[in-house]
């Protein structure tokens, strides 16, 4: 992959992903178009936050991953999980204060950082919570937190993994509208996790199945055409039928 392209802003060329001898992720090639919402589905263990992970520089990888910057290069990540310590007396506002200014949270904010804070909460729809300890947020709220924070500064690249598991369904709908919101601003190219076939006829632009290996890669329409995930993996995809 020698060739920058104007369309692709994330390339994958035959990545592969072992442990211990076994492979996590087998010869997957993937392009994940400029401005584009493009989403990876599949079962348990198909490899899709290893993948994440080696596009973040996380886990070493065969192959190769290029990313084709034009605006500022910046990566925001959202997690599928984020365990909070219930003993720690961080807020929100320390949380989100604490990459955006030099002097540590313990010794007080900034104008600058609470400022800044105020319009992230702003952005999520959290106004008004700077001061709630993180560990008592719902899931929904620590998710909106999260997105706050991979969204300051403007990411070129924004990685969700599973950003709607566990949100009830007002929760999951504000997110659908939120990522609509941020593609749209032609800014932002989103690559996103998750099992939610119905989400990904709703939202998405580009789907790729993974299972281990790309199983399916295309357009939307093409791709899933009223298939379930069971119908997109292999018959010999045993772990998916004991899932």
């Amino acid at each position: 992959m020698t060739d920058v392209s104007e369309d692709w802003l994330l390339e994958i060329q035959r990545l592969a992903i072992h442990r211990n001898r076994e492979a996590l992720v087998d010869d997957a090639s993937l392009r994940v178009g400029r401005g584009s919402l493009h989403v990876i589905v599949g079962p348990n263990g198909a490899g899709k936050s290893t993948l994440i992970g080696a596009v973040l520089g996380l886990i070493p990888f065969d192959g190769r991953i290029v990313l084709n910057w034009k605006h500022s290069g910046a990566i925001g990540y959202v997690p599928q999980t984020f365990p909070v310590d219930p003993t720690l007396p961080v807020t929100v506002e320390d949380f989100l204060a604490l990459t955006r200014q030099r002097r540590p949270v313990c010794l007080g904010l900034s104008a600058q950082s609470r400022r800044t804070v105020s319009r992230l909460l702003g952005l999520v729809g959290l106004a008004g919570l700077e001061r709630r300890p993180l560990a008592v947020l719902s899931g929904g709220e620590l998710r909106r937190v999260l997105l706050a924070h991979a969204m300051d500064p403007e990411p070129e690249l924004l990685i969700l993994d599973e950003p709607t598991s566990g949100l009830d369904e007002a929760a999951a709908q504000w997110l659908e509208e939120t990522l609509a919101t941020i593609k749209r601003s032609g800014r932002t190219t989103i690559l996103m996790v998750t099992h939610d076939l119905d989400q990904v006829r709703r939202i998405a632009d580009r789907v790729t199945v993974l299972d281990r290996r790309i199983v399916a890669e295309g357009a939307v329409a093409d791709v899933l055409a009223g298939a379930t995930i069971r119908d997109l993996l292999p018959a010999s995809s045993t772990r998916w039928r004991r899932a």
